[in-house]
């Protein structure tokens, strides 16, 4: 871990996690910034930084997360709250892998294991968001998270209404390859049609609802 921001206003939190990051990586850099668009200008410069965020404190949206998660694909988000709903939690990991999730009531051994999980490339949430989520929850994240990038742009687009031959002319590809991404998509969700996965891509944050045309 080369470069951690740490976006929280309360300062005993931003002082103990810049401890706890320079305990276990002492050659991270910690950049602490006051808000949103300070938060933004330093992943303009540090795009494959990781990010310690309490949202709940820096005055964001669900959506300003996603769309900064689009600029900036390469960056780990870490969501360090003290109060997360199920819905917020579901949607931060169906956006992707590079969402993790960790409460502020969380064991020393779990800020360890959520440091050294993210260090490595793999997924953290913490065992009480595992279980807020539930089973069934869990199985749904489990379902959508595999969708490579390209897979959700495509159903996004077709979301908004766009068909096979639109999206490929837009994309510069072959109508068989969109085909085959769509296939892989059915396959990935475990659905039947492409009304179903995009009820998914609704409920994943990967289209805005005011956007769904169909």
């Amino acid at each position: 871990m080369q470069t951690l921001i740490l976006a929280d206003n309360q300062d005993i939190t931003r002082y103990g996690m810049k401890a706890i990051a320079l305990e276990l990586f002492p050659k991270c850099v910690c950049v602490e910034v006051s808000d949103w668009k300070h938060l933004t200008k330093c992943l303009k410069e540090i795009p494959t930084a990781c990010v310690i965020l309490d949202y709940t404190l820096l005055d964001c949206t669900v959506s300003q997360l996603l769309v900064l998660h689009e600029r900036f694909p390469k960056a780990n988000f870490i969501l360090f709250s003290d109060q997360l709903g199920m819905d917020f939690v579901r949607r931060m990991l169906w956006a992707g892998p590079l969402f993790h999730v960790l409460m502020k009531d969380a064991t020393w051994e779990e800020v360890k294991q959520c440091w050294e999980s993210v260090s490595a490339g793999c997924q953290f949430v913490c065992r009480r968001a595992q279980d807020l989520l539930g089973e069934e929850g869990k199985r749904e994240v489990e379902r959508v998270s595999p969708l490579t990038q390209t897979e959700k742009e495509i159903l996004r687009a077709m979301a908004l209404g766009k068909g096979t031959k639109e999206i490929a002319a837009e994309r510069f590809s072959s109508v068989y390859t969109v085909a085959t991404h769509r296939k892989n998509i059915f396959r990935k969700l475990q659905v039947n049609n492409a009304h179903e996965a995009i009820r998914y891509a609704l409920r994943a944050g990967i289209v805005n609802p005011v956007e769904y045309c169909i």
